[in-house]
């Protein structure tokens, strides 16, 4: 059945917002005897060589270097990896400390992933269980069980459509009938008003962009040498707040998600007085 409570969703990007860098380079990378700087250096270069998305030149690199190094490439193999990827501070304490919160003023939380990693690493880590659903970048498997082929691409602006996909319910990828259906924000299993996208950089700007124009909210957060991207995401109106990168109690991140979550809750229980009002007294005058 489903849950009568306002829905709050939480979505983030990966890589950097939820830990310190990209998850190839905490052990894929150096397991195929290379430095993250020259990876992705020579990723880049497929991509602008051959004219191709910049997230199907890094997966095209991963196969060819692990078979180069005979670096296991099966789904096992790469769920593995994520047993390796260290956290921010406070990023495995926060999901509980955030439900928790949200169940005490009425409202259900929902953790999702919006990620142009990979989504076998992201499965293996010791917070995979937190979410709702994982939207990230996956391999197709062949017959011997072997990664040959990418089933699915997430790069920054086809993050969007996950968007879209949480608000209106429809979570299956290939649920297209339900995703390009006409609904009303009020109808929406998560209205845009009660979501909170939290990512680190440009690559995020579509995703922050359609969340605050649809009246939801963002957050870009920011490691010391980062800093002024986040101030450029301010100035520009792409987010409503910046923050360390810190999920730990009572930090300026939790503070400020908290708050977000309390102004959604009165406004779900605003929207839901309004509602029985215009149900008793419109009612009412078309009866008259």
């Amino acid at each position: 059945m489903e849950n009568k409570q306002p829905i709050i969703a939480l979505m983030y990007d990966f890589d950097k917002t939820l830990c310190a860098k990209d998850m190839q380079e905490y052990s894929f990378i150096p397991s195929v005897g290379m430095d993250a700087q020259t990876f992705w250096k020579e990723s880049n270069e497929i991509s602008v060589k051959n004219n191709m998305d910049r997230i199907l030149a890094y997966m095209l690199l991963m196969i060819k270097h692990a078979k180069n190094k005979n670096v296991g490439i099966k789904r096992s193999d790469f769920t593995n990896l994520g047993k390796d990827v260290i956290f921010l501070k406070g990023v495995k304490s926060w999901f509980k400390r955030i439900n928790e919160y949200g169940k005490s003023l009425g409202v259900t939380i929902e953790h999702y992933i919006l990620s142009s990693g990979l989504k076998e690493i992201i499965e293996g880590t010791s917070i995979a269980k937190e979410f709702k659903r994982i939207y990230a970048c996956e391999f197709y498997y062949n017959k011997s069980g072997n990664a040959d082929w990418p089933k699915q691409v997430i790069n920054f602006t086809t993050k969007t459509q996950f968007i879209f996909r949480i608000s209106k319910g429809a979570l299956e990828q290939l649920d297209d009938q339900k995703l390009n259906s006409v609904m009303d924000n009020d109808d929406r299993r998560i209205p845009y008003r009660n979501m909170i996208y939290i990512g680190d950089g440009m690559t995020d700007v579509p995703c922050m962009k359609l969340v605050t124009m649809r009246g939801g909210e963002a957050i870009a957060i920011y490691h010391k040498d980062t800093i002024d991207v986040a101030k450029r995401l301010f100035q520009d109106k792409r987010v409503g707040y910046i923050c360390k990168a810190d999920y730990s109690k009572d930090s300026s991140l939790e503070t400020i998600v908290k708050t977000l979550i309390h102004k959604m809750a009165l406004t779900s229980q605003l929207v839901e007085i309004h509602q029985k009002q215009k149900e008793q007294y419109i009612g009412d005058s078309h009866e008259q």
